[in-house]
């Protein structure tokens, strides 16, 4: 197992992080691929394996259960070198603030930054042994402003990116890479698709499939690029987004939501 390398998926069972496993043992990377329990991963990373001819690992666990987390980042570290870190496991909300739990606020918390920290953490020292290794986290355009009804979701992307670059810069001459990847809209479950095509063609603006944003995402970590926006239309509203003044910015997107909240 020593001998081989591996590229860590958080969030592998669906939508992105699916779609990372799949183009990642397309090219011949041997794959561990992290998912909740019950997300029927063994049947996926053995057709893998099968299709491709690589090692496809499968953890299904809660990373947000501390304890856990600890204890199967340390057997994984014990058995098998990884190289690649992907951060993909991510969730979110719409809802007014007042009307979300507290329970399902933490999670967010839980799921976009802690888990993601405590994962990267506990692997750096791992991946800097290695001769050349890449961590690529998975944040979004939601990062680039504030958004109302949603509050705490843009928030923890944010801090994704900030968190990300901070780490490149500190590991600027050393052998490992540090991506963040900021994914548009995207369709991935019938919840998501159903709120994205309610929105109309404002909603569909920029949007791209996961096998291309995967494709860029994983061409361009690859290639050490530190900002990583799929889509020409993303990278356009991302620079038109950073014109506007913060209110207004503000005010459009969460109007836009509000909208959504309603179609509900």
């Amino acid at each position: 197992m020593k001998n081989i390398r591996y590229t860590l998926i958080t969030g592998a069972s669906s939508g992105l992080g699916k779609e990372f496993s799949i183009q990642c043992a397309a090219v011949g990377m041997n794959i561990i691929m992290v998912a909740l329990p019950g997300s029927n991963m063994t049947s996926i990373a053995e057709n893998l394996a099968l299709e491709y001819q690589i090692e496809a690992k499968v953890f299904e666990f809660d990373i947000t259960d501390s304890i856990l987390l600890i204890e199967r980042l340390n057997y994984i570290i014990e058995n098998f070198e990884v190289d690649f870190l992907i951060n993909n496991a991510g969730i979110g909300g719409t809802a007014s603030i007042t009307e979300s739990s507290l329970e399902a606020m933490d999670r967010i918390l839980q799921v976009n930054i802690r888990s993601m920290v405590s994962i990267t953490q506990m692997l750096l020292p791992h991946l800097l042994k290695q001769h050349k290794s890449h961590i690529m986290n998975i944040s979004s355009m939601a990062a680039f402003t504030p958004i109302a009804y949603k509050t705490v979701y843009p928030a923890s992307k944010a801090f994704i990116s900030s968190f990300s670059l901070g780490l490149r810069e500190e590991l600027h001459d050393t052998n490992l890479s540090v991506s963040v990847v900021y994914p548009g809209p995207i369709m991935t479950n019938s919840g998501v698709s159903i709120r994205i095509m309610g929105q109309g063609s404002k909603g569909r603006i920029g949007l791209l499939t996961t096998a291309e944003i995967v494709r860029i995402a994983l061409k361009q970590t690859i290639l050490k690029k530190a900002v990583i926006i799929p889509g020409l239309w993303n990278k356009i509203n991302h620079r038109l987004m950073g014109i506007l003044p913060m209110e207004m910015k503000l005010r459009i997107v969460s109007r836009a939501v509000k909208k959504e909240i309603a179609i509900k």
